[in-house]
């Protein structure tokens, strides 16, 4: 099947800039030639947007000025205009508001650990799914993102890294919007991010996290990278599932977890579900006894994680005598899981926090993924 991408939909005007990001390897190749240079300078170009990191032309030594020159008079690598950094008290967590070209905004963050820089992306402007736990969703969806915008929120973090040494280790798509909704921009992304041309980034350890978008996650287990799977599920049964995430009604429980049962045995990698606690809504001891019920037999990881404080919701976070004691049921149940560490909870590192502040914006907006 051919896949189709940004660039496919492009039909440049006169005098227009063209933006290489939302090129794939083989697109760059087909432009560079169309400008007369030869095909080995396309490779040269792509090793030095995602290997070299370069954020302009002018340092690309080993093209030739006149092409250099021809690049900077009709081309762009940066597209996304930073509006605000904001980083924890720790200077662990790095959230960072990005304007794009349309003057929509979205957010990423970069997340340090001891041992990996993780930066997790957004693949939409808001979200059309509604779910009542992510009020990214409230403000409703305005579009998906291109693979250049992206890539962009990768490059950006990782020039920063490179700055002092270091470089991201872990890519997370568990930003504003649904991965798989925006399935081809973002497997473009993935692509781009693994090719060993340029960036060459492990597709173990690139993660989609998805709310439940059951065919998004059947092509998921049908493709040659290993990418990892994350699963927004919130609660054992379709009830009280509906009520924190409406597309249930379209995916059920039953069938959500018959889909990531084929994807673990299609890809032998063992399936993560987020489980977001919410004070005596989803944390008993009989819930936890449900969900063990629900994944008995399922290659999985439970990550626990305390509902992030969102303003103007009545729910709050579990507390952590009841947290703690849904982990000990899961695990004597035998069910593997952990609890997240939350990080970032002081600069609002949830989803659309920073973004429903700026000027012109409308409403809270809080995704817990993050």
């Amino acid at each position: 099947m051919t896949r189709r991408t940004a660039i496919d939909e492009q039909d440049p005007g006169a005098g227009e800039r063209v933006a290489l990001l939302e090129f794939t390897h083989s697109q760059l190749q087909d432009w560079v030639l169309s400008q007369g240079q030869p095909r080995y300078r396309s490779d040269q170009l792509y090793s030095w947007l995602y290997g070299s990191l370069a954020p302009d032309f002018e340092g690309m030594r080993n093209l030739p000025q006149s092409m250099r020159q021809r690049l900077g008079e009709m081309a762009d690598i940066q597209r996304l205009a930073p509006l605000q950094d904001v980083l924890s008290s720790d200077g662990l967590t790095r959230k960072t508001l990005f304007a794009l070209s349309d003057g929509e905004t979205i957010e990423s963050v970069l997340m340090r650990y001891e041992e990996r820089n993780t930066v997790c992306l957004s693949t939409q402007v808001g979200c059309s799914l509604g779910c009542t736990f992510c009020a990214t969703g409230h403000s409703g969806f305005t579009r998906n993102l291109s693979a250049g915008e992206i890539l962009e929120q990768t490059l950006y973090f990782a020039r920063e890294l490179r700055e002092e040494g270091h470089r991201i280790t872990n890519v997370v798509f568990m930003g504003m919007g649904e991965p798989l909704m925006n399935y081809e921009a973002t497997w473009q992304a993935i692509e781009t991010l693994t090719d060993s041309r340029g960036f060459n980034l492990g597709a173990r350890r690139i993660t989609i996290s998805t709310v439940g978008i059951i065919p998004g996650i059947e092509r998921l287990s049908g493709e040659k990278l290993q990418v990892g799977l994350a699963v927004s599920l919130h609660a054992p049964d379709d009830e009280l599932r509906k009520t924190l995430a409406p597309i249930t009604r379209r995916y059920p429980v039953k069938k959500l977890i018959a889909a990531c049962r084929t994807y673990f045995e299609r890809k032998g990698r063992r399936v993560t579900f987020e489980y977001a606690l919410v004070d005596r809504l989803n944390d008993s001891l009989q819930q936890a006894a449900q969900l063990a019920i629900l994944l008995e037999g399922l290659l999985c990881h439970v990550n626990l994680i305390p509902l992030n404080p969102v303003p103007g919701s009545p729910w709050r976070g579990s507390s952590r005598e009841r947290v703690r004691g849904f982990h000990r049921k899961l695990n004597r149940l035998g069910v593997n899981s952990t609890i997240r560490l939350r990080r970032g909870t002081e600069i609002e590192a949830g989803c659309g926090q920073l973004r429903s502040r700026w000027p012109g914006r409308q409403g809270a907006q809080n995704c817990l993924s993050s």
